[in-house]
């Protein structure tokens, strides 16, 4: 399976905070928000990973990142010249993706909780026999999102956006698991009235041949869209609390990869070593000097 990032946009609602620096790349307490969707990809297991973005910004997520050797894995880029929907992520990767399976997240979604890894097990099996999986969350208001009908084995029965009569109040986060059919369904999608390719047409076609199924978020569980003002700080809040309090970083992406055996302990400490005059260099250091495992028991 291959993994795909969408960190493109303008980022107009963060104005002007996002005038000159993409979203993706602003703090989300103590680390950059592209932080946690990467994480999300390497606690399943995907080594091969596509970063979509725009001509500005992705130098810069190449200075951060390179070739991505540092976390053990394959990072490429793609440029994509305007924003033309989500679904367009899908089309651009065409090349990258070849015959594999696609784990495809949003750069400005945070996903937080216990059990998490098996969750995305479960929808890298279902990619394998066919099945597109939509993480799904329950939230008060759901007509503002797209409302996912939802039956009791997990099978989607109805996909609507933004309906004004929601038949549940579970909505599809930006986390999607597709097989290798995804690409040329979004090739073929015709664009919607506001003139993007929507990635909820395909998750419609998925539904159409009865192979939409959702995992579902349940209490207890965090997802965070950090695409205002007001969401970006009760991120950084969120993450900071848990922080302090149980002494975890929530996606620190070394600590993944030294824990996945994807990189050495030479190499955690080359990090150690380029981050040393701050906290999160500290926390790595402790990685190697403390023998309670750490984000195993957290994530799992």
């Amino acid at each position: 399976m291959k993994g795909i990032i969408l960190a493109g946009g303008s980022g107009t609602r963060l104005y002007p905070s996002t005038i000159a620096l993409c979203k993706q790349l602003l703090p989300i307490y103590d680390k950059p928000m592209i932080y946690y969707p990467l994480s999300v990809l390497m606690l399943a297991q995907i080594r091969e990973i596509l970063l979509i973005s725009t001509p500005k910004d992705t130098p810069r997520f190449k200075e951060i990142f390179g070739n991505g050797d540092w976390l053990g894995i394959k990072l490429d880029y793609c440029i994509q010249e305007k924003p033309e929907g989500l679904a367009q992520g899908l089309s651009l990767a065409e090349s990258f993706v070849q015959n594999d399976e696609i784990a495809l997240i949003l750069g400005d979604n945070i996903f937080y909780g216990q059990g998490f890894t098996p969750m995305l097990e479960s929808a890298k099996d279902n990619a394998q026999k066919g099945f597109a999986t939509l993480f799904t969350y329950r939230v008060n208001e759901p007509q503002h999102f797209g409302v996912a009908e939802i039956d009791t084995e997990g099978n989607v029965l109805s996909l609507e956006e933004k309906p004004l009569e929601p038949k549940s109040h579970y909505i599809a986060t930006g986390l999607y698991f597709y097989d290798n059919q995804a690409v040329e369904i979004a090739k073929n999608l015709a664009p919607s009235p506001r003139g993007e390719y929507e990635i909820t047409d395909v998750n419609i076609a998925y539904l159409k041949m009865g192979k939409l199924k959702a995992q579902m978020l349940g209490r207890g569980f965090a997802w965070l869209d950090t695409g205002t003002h007001d969401s970006l700080i009760d991120a950084g809040t969120f993450v900071q609390t848990i922080e302090l309090r149980q002494g975890y970083k929530i996606a620190c992406l070394e600590e993944i990869a030294y824990h996945n055996g994807w990189i050495s302990e030479a190499q955690l400490l080359d990090r150690v070593d380029k981050l040393s005059k701050s906290g999160y260099g500290a926390y790595l250091k402790n990685l190697l000097d403390s023998k309670e495992p750490s984000f195993r028991g957290y994530y799992r």
